[in-house]
């Protein structure tokens, strides 16, 4: 697979890398926590601006984690903000790893699979380089499980929007209802699946959340791709925004983002 024509339907805009940054393996890998010991050697894929990295890291601590991502940008940041001696990070290509066979013995991947053209291709190279006995880790969200109160049609309309653009560019937007499809046609020796979820309830979270996909909509690739694809307008885009503003000032208002996870064994 040529990663070349995998398109990021998200973009490394400040509001997207926003939310990376948010992430640690408190909010986005609890799953893993157990298989993420003292001395592991961790390759973490699609990591983004390091974030997540980095708080593997503390926990396999004097280990080594190696963030990887298609992007020379974001990498930059990554290595700005986090590079020592028991962190560093490269542009690689997840269909064609730069690492030999049973290297590591942690392979992590989180919310990457849903944006790939051929996730099975990758979860193939993601167990290559695992060593045997080791842990393949993916976590994706199911875009089609979403939900939020109090209804709005504009964020119905803005789901719509999204999972078009995601189909556009050959994506799978619900990638975490697949995972264990994928995971077990990849012939690991044993898999474990579990959900969780990410929820916005509380005003600050609220607050965070719904500003950061108001300025999304706007400035990130999900209104340059909508408007390039002809699937909305620059109006239509204004009103969204303002949506996701409104529903963060309701004081009952909530947003519940569910997650596949798989722990797969080679």
């Amino acid at each position: 697979m040529d990663p070349s024509k995998d398109v990021y339907s998200h973009g490394h805009h400040e509001s997207v890398l926003r939310s990376h940054k948010w992430r640690t393996v408190s909010n986005s890998a609890e799953y893993l926590k157990k298989h993420l010991v003292k001395d592991a050697y961790v390759l973490d894929v699609g990591c983004g601006p390091g974030n997540l990295t980095a708080s593997i890291s503390e926990l396999v601590n004097p280990g080594v984690v190696i963030g990887i991502d298609i992007s020379d940008d974001v990498i930059e940041v990554a290595r700005t903000d986090f590079a020592s001696s028991r962190i560093s990070f490269e542009v690689d290509d997840i269909y064609a790893l730069n690492y030999s066979d049973n290297e590591f013995d942690v392979v992590h991947a989180h919310q990457v699979l849903q944006h790939l053209g051929d996730p099975i291709a990758a979860l193939h190279e993601l167990k290559r380089v695992v060593k045997t006995g080791g842990i393949v880790a993916a976590r994706d969200s199911d875009y089609g499980e979403m939900s939020w109160s109090p209804k709005d049609p504009l964020l119905d309309r803005w789901l719509d929007i999204y999972q078009q653009i995601a189909r556009r560019n050959g994506a799978e937007p619900n990638a975490g209802r697949y995972l264990s499809d994928w995971v077990r046609s990849v012939g690991f020796n044993e898999v474990v699946i579990s959900v969780s979820e990410w929820n916005f309830v509380s005003e600050d979270d609220r607050n965070w959340w719904g500003n950061l996909w108001a300025d999304r909509v706007l400035q990130s690739q999900y209104g340059v791709q909508g408007l390039k694809y002809g699937l909305t307008t620059s109006t239509e885009l204004e009103e969204i925004a303002m949506a996701f503003r409104r529903w963060a000032e309701k004081p009952t208002g909530n947003f519940v983002v569910k997650h596949g996870e798989v722990l797969a064994r080679k």
